[in-house]
């Protein structure tokens, strides 16, 4: 009998209760189908639903929590006890209380992660700035909405955001708030979702205002004559650099440096740093002083301390006697997160699609959506005045003969017939026979129905003009840009993080390498051992020492301040300085490469170079006959990183490297013994160090490019016949004079 094919619907388990003593029967999905059918719905739940802030910056988890606080009348309110809110919260956000309870403390006044707090706490609610600092239970602490939270939530109720179901359907929601301002600049937010990210750092409330009322004007205005930078509640110094602005601000991606503020207390030979970057916190920092001070690259420092307390944060380094503290400071915000780096990504959810956008885009995109708002609010009040004006215009036809009305409803027989009588008698439609039969019978005297019937004449202006601010998108600019105006001057406070312009002339006056400068001679075997050895050291004994099989490959004179690049065979650079490296004799082996600068497990050593300023270019070449040509630029980083991937061409096994400083003649060798030489300058440097590189020398299928060296290094003596007058080349068969004895492998 053939088996039963399964059901696709996924790789599970299934027990047949009615069939003993079978086993479990596993059914097979498609990786294919699992991706489509189990993986995509979760990845685009998380992108459009947790992860991505909307326009008016908030994240779903922030936007129900708010909207319970504006719902248990906590505006203006008393406090309640954080535990209240929680629960209430959860008809909305049904992903626990330890997950809306964190979304709480990132939005208060205690934390301190924005700049304009939404949430005013009372109690512990830890610090953005500490990461061991705990917050208490929700039980513990009091909360009600920020004053501010009144532009989040103004004429929410006049028909200016959609409502949905929750998620049960009991209630209605906002898909969104609708913010006077634009929220989504001034509140910072972070968030991590399947394939993409969004990193929104804040801007001062009242720079944000300027830049959006200057933009409803003239949508091509420099904004940056505005918006001047990033701002952050923990303050801090941001070094200005307007081209990193600029790209952030054009493109929505970027990163730019800020770093913390200190004062030397010279009294009591001690520095206290009292703000530090949005991105790092007080134990980060400690933990990597620590390691230094450990390490021996920090020596002023006799002593560290977190005196942070009620008044603030406060990091106290004492100082040993004679240090200079501008120049430890210079130490400790090139090798700590005292000074760091903050990295834009203004990823945001624009009609349910992800965007990253620069700020004048986002401008744009609130702007539309703050002028529907408006129109749609501006409509809701002008069809309520619209009804009111349609009741009154009733109310005056009663007016003309009340003694009829009364009649009307009085000869009645039935309380059904009242509306369609009136209805008949005066030629008015239902709705104004209904408010008609309403009104109170001390209402119906004629100064009463005179007041009410003077209004007409106010509605029918007022109506006029709601209908024009709708149709007119420039009046609808202006009330955005009054609106915004209003907000500056009820709610914008000074600017926390300072601008320093000329930090780079300060950084290189007080940032100078205090590095030892001293001569020396660098050896490095062929298996990778590497020795550093001053010039006395070699007088005294120039005998190197090699282990058993291995010898001398690469030397060079340098100084100790100069940069080692290692290249392995698994194209990848590792960068040290020489002054990581003791200094050593030559009757050592001197440090392994591998294990000194932590290569990977099965990585080994192809190559090295000495450099300082990274001047000149990479030669490389292939065993396929190819050359590649690298800038030793790409080399340089800004950061000290240790290690660079792709460090140059995969495609084919190196054969030669060679440190260009200037061009010069080289002799190009294949396994068939045939012989090129070419001037470098034939070679075009690339800016990319993977490149493939040009074809130098052509190869027939069985043979291979063998060796590369500098022709002056060769024992050729009719170089004339090898040089070649373009690439690529076979070459010519070397003779018998040409050929030498020297064993010729990668060269410096």
């Amino acid at each position: 009998m053939p088996k039963k094919k399964a059901p696709e619907t996924g790789a599970r388990k299934v027990n047949n209760p009615n069939v003993m003593g079978l086993r479990p029967e596993v059914l097979e999905q498609p990786i294919t189908e699992t991706l489509e059918v189990n993986y995509m719905p979760y990845a685009m739940s998380v992108i459009v639903s947790r992860a991505i802030p909307e326009i008016d910056g908030f994240k779903p988890s922030h936007r129900k929590l708010l909207y319970t606080m504006y719902q248990m009348h906590l505006l203006g309110g008393s406090r309640t006890k954080s535990a209240n809110v929680v629960g209430q919260t959860m008809k909305l956000n049904p992903h626990g209380d330890a997950a809306i309870y964190d979304t709480m403390v990132r939005l208060s006044r205690g934390y301190g992660a924005l700049l304009h707090p939404l949430v005013d706490s009372k109690g512990n609610f830890g610090k953005v700035y500490s990461r061991d600092m705990a917050w208490a239970a929700s039980r513990y602490t009091e909360v009600r909405l920020d004053p501010i939270c009144a532009e989040l939530f103004r004429d929410i109720d006049q028909d200016t955001v959609d409502f949905a179901d929750n998620y049960d359907g009991s209630m209605q929601e906002p898909t969104l708030l609708p913010t006077t301002f634009p929220n989504v600049l001034v509140s910072a937010n972070q968030g991590i979702a399947v394939g993409m990210a969004s990193n929104l750092c804040g801007f001062n409330l009242g720079e944000v205002c300027d830049a959006a009322a200057a933009y409803l004007k003239n949508p091509q205005v420099n904004l940056m004559e505005y918006l001047k930078a990033p701002d952050f509640p923990t303050g801090g110094e941001l070094l200005y650099d307007e081209a990193a602005l600029r790209q952030i601000y054009d493109t929505g991606r970027g990163s730019f440096q800020v770093r913390a503020r200190w004062r030397y207390l010279k009294s009591e030979n001690l520095i206290e740093v009292y703000e530090i970057p949005y991105t790092t916190t007080v134990e980060a920092i400690m933990d990597k002083v620590a390691e230094l001070i450990k390490a021996g690259k920090i020596k002023e420092i006799a002593d560290m301390r977190d005196e942070t307390d009620l008044n603030g944060l406060k990091i106290t380094i004492d100082l040993k006697r004679g240090a200079d503290p501008e120049k430890l400071m210079a130490k400790l915000f090139k090798s700590t997160t005292l000074q760091d780096a903050c990295s834009c990504n203004f990823n945001i959810l624009i009609a349910g699609m992800p965007r990253v956008m620069g700020v004048g885009e986002i401008l744009e995109e609130w702007t539309a959506w703050r002028m529907d708002g408006v129109r749609r609010r501006t409509y809701h009040v002008m069809k309520k005045k619209q009804e009111k004006l349609h009741l009154l215009k009733g109310l005056k036809k009663i007016l003309l003969d009340i003694d009829r009305a009364i009649q009307i409803i009085r000869e009645t027989e039935e309380d059904a017939e009242v509306v369609p009588n009136l209805m008949i008698g005066f030629g008015i439609d239902s709705v104004q026979a209904e408010y008609v039969a309403d009104i109170k019978l001390r209402n119906i005297n004629k100064e009463y129905i005179l007041k009410r019937i003077e209004e007409v004449a106010g509605l029918e202006e007022e109506i006029a003009d709601l209908q024009d601010i709708v149709n007119n998108p420039a009046r609808i600019k202006k009330l955005i840009a009054g609106e915004l105006a209003a907000v500056k001057k009820k709610y914008a406070v000074p600017r926390r993080t300072e601008l320093v312009y000329d930090y780079q002339a300060a950084a290189a006056e007080e940032g100078e390498d205090d590095t030892p400068d001293y001569p020396v001679h660098v050896f490095c075997s062929r298996e990778g051992y590497f020795k550093k050895i001053t010039p006395q050291s070699l007088r005294m004994s120039d005998q190197q020492k090699y282990k058993e099989g291995d010898g001398p490959f690469l030397q060079w004179e340098g100084s100790n301040r100069d940069e080692l690049l290692v290249f392995t065979d698994r194209q990848q650079c590792y960068k040290a300085r020489l002054s990581d490296f003791d200094d050593a004799k030559a009757s050592v082996l001197g440090d392994f490469l591998a294990t000194k600068l932590g290569m990977d497990a099965g990585e080994s050593f192809v190559w090295a170079c000495l450099t300082r300023d990274y001047s000149g270019s990479l030669l490389f070449f292939f065993e396929n006959g190819k050359a590649a040509r690298v800038e030793l630029s790409a080399y340089q980083t800004q950061t000290r990183r240790k290690k660079l991937t792709g460090a140059y061409s995969d495609k084919s096994p190196l054969v030669a490297a060679l440190h260009l400083t200037e061009d010069r003649e080289l002799a190009v060798i294949s396994t068939e013994g045939r012989c090129l030489i070419f001037h470098t300058a034939a070679l075009n440097p690339k800016a990319t160090r993977s490149t493939q590189g040009v074809n130098v020398m052509t190869l027939k299928p069985k043979w291979r490019l063998e060796k590369a060296l500098p022709l002056e290094e060769t024992s050729i003596v009719n170089a004339a016949r090898y040089r070649a007058r373009s690439l690529p080349v076979a070459g010519m068969l070397l003779k018998e004079e040409d050929r030498g004895e020297q064993q010729l492998t990668l060269l410096e």
